[in-house]
């Protein structure tokens, strides 16, 4: 190991490259199980509310394991937790093809997603750490590679598939290559020690020992939790709602339905991926607030042009506003006073988390009630919400 210049026995580079390893695990994961569903629905002879029912037990695993993932930090670091919730995705994600039950199907959803939700934790946390350490942002470029795991995860499915290969050997395959990336990468992570004195050194008024008791519930914790689920609630409205919108309310054939998700994807991680770059150069203040504003634009365009590309442009629109929004509310969580990080993330992970799951069905009822337009309109609002809190948030 080297010595870096805050003393410590870590190479720096190796530690962000095992770093950034890890948020391309939980992106490439999590995204390979969306093309199983239809496998898994007709080999249990599913109807589309049981489906439904089903994907709630992986959104409950994640969001209970969630805070108990803060604990264990706390405890044996994120190394072991980022290791062990690797090891647990690459397993369960095979699992899910050769459950022949619905109840037994649940009880593996709800293990993957509590895989799913202690790694996100983790890797957030421990990221916090690593940038404190570079001395400057790095958080956009590693959501940047989890949104990029997303976009590779089906498309590594599909074509393993398109090869003739069954299903349940496909996800064998990813399971490897998961556990080859978390088993390489994982002993350049910071050890406990480690990642507590760092921890430590850039946030010294917190108690320095484990028995030191935070209360996570503070008043910037639930700033930047609620700031979190706006934003996570606007990135579940067009996964979940983009392709029926395009489709019903503008009148676009299904084959080309799923264009927005696709298109506001590809824009939202390529501007993760240079995001690095554009938080070094502006305040972290006018990136959320431009980037929340430049989101309201889009999904104005979304439900204002009468024409696809229009309509397009606006989903792009909503994935470059959007898109280093969420790294920013991590990176203030791990630097917040009187809490550590181990506390704050996985606080405002949860809080994001439920706005991602929750939200949209929240929007599921007001279409039912008004119309798809009007929901997408109560989506932008939350989003200029953020852009004006964060504007006038005390610094």
């Amino acid at each position: 190991m080297k010595m870096t210049a805050e003393g410590l026995a870590l190479d720096l580079k190796k530690t962000r490259f095992a770093t950034a390893a890890f948020f391309l695990v939980c992106g490439f994961g999590i995204s390979s199980w969306a093309p199983m569903v239809p496998y898994v629905k007709d080999r249990l002879g599913l109807d589309d509310s049981q489906v439904g029912l089903l994907l709630l037990c992986l959104g409950a695993g994640a969001i209970l394991m969630m805070p108990v993932t803060g604990w264990l930090i706390n405890r044996v670091g994120s190394r072991r937790v980022m290791t062990g919730a690797g090891v647990l995705i690459a397993l369960s994600l095979p699992l899910l093809l050769v459950m022949h039950t619905a109840p037994l199907m649940a009880v593996m959803l709800f293990i993957f997603g509590a895989g799913v939700g202690s790694i996100d934790v983790a890797m957030n946390a421990h990221a916090v750490q690593v940038q404190n350490l570079a001395g400057r942002p790095i958080m956009s470029s590693l959501h940047g590679l989890f949104s990029v795991g997303g976009l590779c995860g089906p498309l590594a499915i599909g074509f393993l598939m398109k090869t003739g290969l069954d299903p349940l050997y496909a996800a064998l395959c990813v399971s490897v290559l998961l556990l080859l990336l978390t088993f390489s990468q994982a002993g350049f992570l910071m050890d406990a020690e480690t990642e507590r004195t760092v921890m430590l050194r850039f946030s010294p008024d917190i108690p320095s020992g484990k028995s030191g008791r935070v209360s996570w519930m503070t008043g910037s914790v639930f700033f930047l939790g609620a700031m979190c689920f706006a934003s996570f609630l606007s990135e579940g409205a067009i996964l979940d709602w983009s392709a029926l919108y395009l489709r019903d309310a503008k009148g676009v054939e299904e084959a080309l339905a799923g264009a927005g998700y696709a298109a506001f994807s590809i824009a939202m991680a390529a501007m993760r991926l240079v995001g690095d770059r554009v938080v070094s150069r502006m305040a972290e203040r006018w990136v959320v607030v431009g980037g929340a504003f430049v989101s309201v634009l889009g999904f104005a365009l979304i439900i204002f042009s009468p024409v696809l590309f229009g309509n397009l442009s606006g989903f792009v629109l909503v994935g470059i506003g959007a898109a280093n929004i969420v790294p920013v509310f991590f990176s203030e969580g791990g630097r917040l006073r009187n809490v550590p990080s181990a506390v704050a993330i996985p606080a405002i992970t949860t809080l994001g988390y439920t706005g991602q799951l929750a939200g949209p069905a929240l929007l599921g009822f007001i279409a039912e009630h008004t119309s798809l337009e009007v929901a997408f309109g109560f989506t932008a609002l939350l989003m200029a919400l953020v852009g004006i809190s964060y504007l006038f948030k005390k610094s």
